[in-house]
């Protein structure tokens, strides 16, 4: 356990370091506010663009406070998640190339220690960064557009939170098996988008997918309750984020073994 908390605290250092700790939270944080406020004044920013006709009339309804919740996951779904992906690609890779991990492991370091230890911190960064753009977007609601429950608010974040756990463990999968920083990008954006692309065209047969959660997400918030097969979806993502940390760890070792 000691060498595991040396390992972990050495990634918070890391992070530290390069302003993860710092601009990971940020970037959270402004999407989170850009959202209520953007949809709060965009009637009066299409009107001061001056681009309406003469004598037009222009209302657009202000979206329930739920609703804006769900545009901030949206938020997160576009730009969030080029963002961890960005952030985390280097997270086994990078040390490879730069022969840290060699240094380190001289040692006798755990393989799976390793390895948890990153993973425990980029969720940790992943988790504590959303739910704190998730408060920003929730405070800003609740000023400009109207109260919503704490309790729902965390209920939904939370599905939606396993389903950015779940992709950044596959970046860490990636990154095990991977050099290039390039490649480990490429392969996580295409899981991310291909998934959920197949998720939506498939739905009557994709209903255990991970990408599933983002709409359970959005159907707590809106309904008060998920939508259908939500126990099968959230089994199936929390099962194979242990597989796919599992995977990391057996790849790693295995490739530090052939070297």
């Amino acid at each position: 356990m000691r060498q595991w908390m040396v390992l972990f605290k050495k990634e918070w250092i890391e992070m530290t370091r390069n302003f993860k700790i710092l601009w990971i939270p940020l970037v959270f944080i402004l999407l989170g506010i850009m959202q209520p406020v953007t949809s709060y004044y965009l009637p009066e920013i299409i009107k001061a663009a001056g681009e309406l006709p003469e004598g037009a009339v222009f209302e657009m309804p202000i979206p329930s406070p739920q609703e804006v919740i769900v545009q901030t996951f949206g938020q997160y779904t576009q730009i969030g998640i080029l963002v961890l992906v960005l952030a985390f690609m280097g997270i086994v890779a990078a040390e490879k190339n730069s022969g840290v991990s060699d240094i380190i492991l001289v040692k006798p370091v755990s393989f799976a220690n390793y390895i948890t230890a990153k993973w425990v911190s980029i969720v940790f960064m992943t988790v504590g960064s959303f739910l704190l753009g998730i408060l920003a977007s929730w405070y800003y609601t609740g000023v400009l557009i109207g109260d919503i429950g704490f309790g729902e608010l965390i209920k939904g974040s939370l599905v939606y939170g396993t389903w950015l756990v779940f992709l950044v463990t596959v970046t860490l999968l990636l990154s095990s098996l991977f050099k290039s920083n390039l490649i480990v990008a490429f392969v996580s954006l295409l899981v991310a988008i291909g998934l959920s692309a197949i998720t939506s065209l498939l739905s009557k047969w994709m209903t255990w997918s991970p990408a599933r959660l983002s709409t359970h997400a959005s159907k707590l918030l809106l309904t008060g309750s998920p939508d259908k097969h939500f126990a099968l979806s959230l089994t199936i993502s929390i099962l194979l984020i242990v597989i796919l940390l599992i995977g990391s760890i057996y790849l790693f070792a295995k490739k530090e073994r052939a070297a």
